[in-house]
């Protein structure tokens, strides 16, 4: 079985076509703003992926998920990182309650008309908690009025729907959170430039700002609050989905380095085999904890789970990276940009929240008996 099989074939179940397209393109293309690679992925049904079947998805599992994200990072790291965001959001959506069977609908019009939805969570930020919202609301009834802005915004020109977290001021003074879907055409929403990298371009991860959006009743569900940054039960869940989802993505990266070294041959069958042994391992233990979740595990003990296998498998990236560089050699490198900016995109896995700088503390805390914290 030749390497990645499993996943490009889980890939071609789902996405019809899509990893032949994304093959045919070149990945400095792919890489670009405003590339192909959105709409083929909209084509090909890939806005369903995480949808139940019943709201006409494709109901793919964790497992089934994180085999399609490491195929597209293989062939474009920018549409892995797009895609991840999407689904993502679908997913928070899904275990999220709308009330009223509202949400069931929204997730059939998102599989029914292939739309787009970027997240607009919060993040980590110089300065402030990862949890606490970038975007502030005030009821205008039964409605909320949204301001503020999410930098950097994957999907930002591309999306259908904005799914955002956001801090509503109570009668008590008090904030409570709430998760709300914004239509992109909503007056008071615009877009702009943000991202000045070239390296991961293609996920269109610029500033969605929000002046006075009004959000209906219906599109907003509100959250349990949180004390202490320790995240509620849709939190917890929605960084899983995020951790999984992500690192496969990324993992597809290294591993489009690996397959690189394997297609030359050049290398000692001793080499070329620990990079195999090594992406190879970092996908099993992602699989590991995807069918945990599949299986139902859930909660912080769940979270810090998938916390221990991204932080190391985040490590493997790293070896494979560099090895896989040189032993591509210099005339590879020379010739052209494609491994060199492979490995660069691959350290942007480093970024995402939350980081292992921000989470050492509190993961050693919960390894103590606490409760798991988000710093």
């Amino acid at each position: 079985m030749e390497f990645l099989a499993t996943e490009r074939a889980t890939l071609q179940r789902f996405m019809p076509g899509l990893d032949d397209e994304l093959a045919q393109i070149p990945l400095a293309e792919l890489e670009e703003p405003g590339n192909p690679a959105l709409a083929l992925f909209k084509a090909a049904g890939g806005p369903g992926l995480l949808i139940p079947t019943a709201q006409g998805g494709a109901g793919a599992t964790p497992q089934e998920a994180i085999q399609v994200q490491r195929a597209i990072g293989a062939r474009s790291p920018s549409l892995g990182v797009a895609s991840t965001m999407h689904h993502f959001s679908v997913a928070s959506l899904a275990e999220a309650s709308l009330g009223d069977g509202w949400e069931w609908m929204l997730l059939e019009g998102i599989a029914n008309g292939k739309l787009l939805v970027a997240s607009g969570f919060a993040e980590g930020r110089s300065g402030a908690p990862i949890l606490s919202p970038t975007l502030r609301a005030v009821r205008r009834g039964d409605n909320l009025i949204v301001t503020g802005s999410k930098k950097p915004c994957s999907l930002s020109h591309s999306m259908d729907l904005l799914t955002a977290s956001v801090a509503v001021t109570g009668e008590d003074g008090r904030d409570q959170m709430a998760v709300v879907v914004i239509p992109v055409d909503s007056p008071g929403l615009e877009v702009k430039p943000f991202w000045n990298n070239f390296v991961l371009a293609g996920a269109e991860s610029d500033e969605v700002i929000l002046k006075d959006v009004e959000v209906p009743g219906r599109l907003v569900v509100m959250t349990e609050s949180t004390e202490d940054q320790q995240p509620d039960e849709l939190q917890t869940s929605g960084f899983i989905w995020f951790e999984l989802l992500v690192t496969a993505s990324y993992l597809g990266a290294a591993s489009a380095l690996v397959e690189g070294v394997l297609s030359a041959g050049k290398a000692d069958a001793v080499e070329r085999a620990a990079l195999v042994i090594e992406a190879e391992s970092a996908m099993a233990m992602l699989e590991g904890v995807a069918r945990a979740k599949e299986a139902g595990e859930q909660g912080q003990e769940m979270f810090a789970k998938v916390l221990c296998v991204r932080y190391a498998v985040q490590d493997a990236i790293g070896r494979i990276n560099r090895r896989a560089v040189e032993l591509l050699g210099g005339m590879s490198y020379i010739g052209s940009s494609d491994g060199a900016y492979m490995a660069a995109a691959c350290a942007g896995l480093m970024f995402h929240p939350p980081s292992r700088t921000h989470m050492s503390n509190e993961l050693c805390d919960h390894f103590a008996g606490q409760p798991l914290r988000v710093g």
